[in-house]
């Protein structure tokens, strides 16, 4: 039976009405104009231009992985900018907050942030950061290189990649929407028990935290299942295991660990749900309930969540530096051992999360000994990773920059852990912010490699290089931040300071405290370089244009295929005969010739359904998070009825004759992931022609 809340609700609208909109708040205000004008100037450009029609056709309703992943990015790096944005507020208002005579501004007892406010802020900050910024950037950035990497035209099921991308899409739109219409979770963003059960949140925060987590797991164990079986049934002939990129090892053991967590998570959060929706007690200590489980279920899949985020960062890296050393990966064995050895030990290790809890020595020795393990195949890639730079022709490229400095905070992120697995290290600085500066380090290399990634990959999807001065530029007042923040936090840390405060009492930290505000304009100062380099690249690309080998030294499968990428991949499949397949045909002199294309290929059609399951989830999860519960039936069954309708659509697929093949091939069509091709037709809408 559903739990009975206090407080006004209608059949119609559920608990939503107009004091729900929070337009007092003048901050509230400021993004809402912000986030309005963003939006009318990118649906004004659309509509002057005439690209609705593009739009739909190549990006909304498209199959093709590359386009998916681009998604993906775009999504992962507009929340990479809402959580900067509340990481800046989060600084801004401790630096304005310290010391009992620290002024108040903007309804706030000091600072300018009140402290419901201010907890809703570290909340989101957490939970898009995590699982909507770095989660789908790395999820696309994988989306487009593996395939490409496998030798396969496109995923397993693209069908399924695209209902991955909208549902991720929906999670960030949830967090999106709470900031404008009710109001997030201020409950941290791993859902401290017992604040996130209803008698201490009544409010809607936690629904949308709730709701926005589970609908993006979906999408991540979807695209789990989709790239493991991808890499197992897909590779080109010749790509044995020995054989796979590295990029792809680590996505095999990435999507290994989600679709084994993801639904951990989704249990759990399932089980709070029911606690707040049915009036079940799971989680309540009182009437039969245990806490801990809870932050048990939460740590077993968050810490296997760790690695899920960073194993694919060291794939990015285990490729950028063998293309700009000019040599070999060193140790492809190790590095290949110690990658499942990581993933393998992470399921092992969530306990240091809350070695205070008082478990006794042996649990808290177990639990040590385990985090520090992991340390060892780690070591084994820094070595490896530093062997191959060792006597190479080292070329100091922005990717290259970034993966070197992701090197730098793994020494620092990973040396900080060894020393936070330890129980008595762990007791003196548990819960202060020496934790938050250590893994902010082990965020900010999956960060380093992801920038790297996006312009080393980049010229091959589109083209043309990015600009290269606005890019080092980008790297360096990127890492001028990073130093002061996180240099001053581990400071502050071992001075006593403790995490999640919005008013500090002691006016020592405010040195440290404006170190750190020093560091985050130099963020902003990187946020500018990296919108430059996307508009001066654009606008030069005429004269930035990249070959095949975008690089010149590449060595794996992508840089084989015409640059920008056909929407087919590959007109022939390639025959992989080394390891290196490109520098092996670079070195017989033979990386240009390409085999007569004989055979027709089939493709999937583009489709309206994953869209539709998109937005009709967003309809679900909004329905759920207000209780307007015919919003939410209608959607969940209009979902289920998309699902049947899409199978009876037979003709999914299309045909690219030989000869269609060899007109892309000599050029004489536009065929990249931005320009307009011989569109594939949307399969729903073929029945009604």
């Amino acid at each position: 039976m559903l739990v009975h809340l206090q407080g006004p609700w209608s059949p119609l609208l559920g608990r939503l009405t107009l004091s729900a909109i929070p337009y007092t708040s003048p901050i509230v205000d400021g993004a809402f104009v912000f986030a309005a004008g963003a939006a009318v100037i990118v649906i004004a450009a659309i509509t002057l231009s005439g690209r609705w029609g593009y739009l739909f056709r190549e990006w909304l309703t498209t199959l093709d992985h590359k386009k998916i992943g681009v998604m993906y990015v775009i999504v992962g790096l507009v929340m990479m900018f809402r959580g900067f944005i509340d990481g800046l507020m989060i600084r801004t208002q401790q630096m304005m907050a310290d010391g009992p005579h620290s002024p108040g501004h903007l309804q706030a007892l000091h600072g300018y942030l009140p402290p419901f406010h201010f907890d809703q802020i570290y909340s989101s900050h957490g939970v898009i950061m995590i699982l909507l910024a770095v989660t789908p950037l790395l999820t696309g950035l994988s989306n487009i290189i593996v395939p490409l990497q496998i030798g396969a035209r496109d995923m397993a099921f693209p069908y399924l990649n695209a209902v991955g991308l909208w549902l991720t899409a929906v999670a960030a739109a949830l967090v999106m929407l709470s900031l404008f219409v009710g109001d997030f979770s201020h409950d941290g963003w791993i859902g401290l028990i017992p604040l996130t059960e209803l008698p201490y949140s009544p409010g809607v925060g936690v629904d949308y935290w709730m709701w926005a987590i589970q609908i993006g797991s979906v999408g991540t164990t979807l695209n789990a299942i989709n790239m493991i079986a991808t890499i197992v049934k897909l590779r080109a002939p010749g790509m044995t295991w020995s054989r796979l990129p590295f990029v792809v090892w680590t996505s095999l053991t990435t999507n290994i660990i989600a679709l084994t967590a993801f639904p951990i998570l989704g249990v759990a959060l399932a089980m709070l749900g029911a606690d707040r929706y049915l009036g079940t007690h799971f989680f309540t200590a009182g009437l039969g309930g245990n806490l801990m489980l809870y932050t048990n279920l939460f740590w077993i899949w968050g810490h296997p969540e760790v690695y899920f985020v960073v194993l694919p960062a060291f794939g990015f890296i285990s490729e950028i530096i063998p293309t700009f050393a000019e040599k070999p990966l060193f140790g492809y064995a190790t590095m290949v051992i110690a990658t499942f050895a990581i993933g393998g030990i992470s399921w092992g290790v969530w306990l240091h999360h809350f070695f205070t809890m008082g478990a006794g020595p042996g649990i808290n020795i177990f639990f040590s000994t385990a985090t520090m393990l992991v340390g060892i195949p780690t070591g084994v890639k820094v070595f490896n990773w530093a062997l191959t730079l060792w006597r190479g022709r080292l070329r100091f490229e922005p990717p290259m920059l970034w993966a070197l400095g992701a090197l730098f905070l793994l020494l620092v992120g990973g040396l900080t852990g060894m020393m936070l697995a330890i129980p008595a290290i762990n007791y003196t600085v548990h819960n202060s912010v020496f934790v938050v500066a250590h893994f902010h380090c082990m965020m900010l290399l999956i960060a380093y490699a992801i920038f790297g990634a996006i312009i080393f990959w980049f010229p091959k999807l589109f083209g043309f290089h990015l600009d290269a001065p606005s890019a080092r530029a980008n790297f360096w007042s990127f890492s001028v931040g990073t130093v002061l923040v996180f240099g001053a936090m581990f400071a502050l840390g071992l001075m006593g300071m403790t995490r999640r405060l919005d008013y500090l009492s002691n006016p020592g930290y405010e040195p440290l405290l404006i170190v750190e505000e020093i560091g985050i304009f130099f963020y902003c100062v990187s946020v500018y370089y990296f919108a430059k380099m996307i508009w001066v690249s654009i606008r030069d690309r005429a004269r930035n244009r990249a070959g095949a080998d975008c690089w010149t030294t590449g060595r794996t499968l992508e840089w084989l295929t015409r640059t920008p990428v056909p929407f087919y991949n590959y007109a022939v499949i390639p025959v992989v005969n080394e390891r290196d397949e490109l520098a092996c045909r670079r070195e017989r002199g033979v990386e240009s010739v390409q085999p007569d294309i004989t055979a027709d290929i089939h493709l999937p059609k583009n489709t309206v359904a994953p869209l539709l399951i998109g937005a009709l989830s967003m309809g679900f999860g909004f329905g759920m998070v207000w209780r307007i519960w015919w919003l939410a039936g209608l959607s969940l069954l209009g979902i289920i009825a998309v699902v049947i309708a899409r199978s009876f659509v037979r003709q999914t697929e299309f045909v690219l004759t030989a000869e269609e093949l060899r007109r892309h091939e000599a050029g004489q069509h536009l065929s990249d992931i931005s320009a307009d091709h011989i569109s594939p037709p949307v399969a729903e809408l073929e029945l009604f022609s």
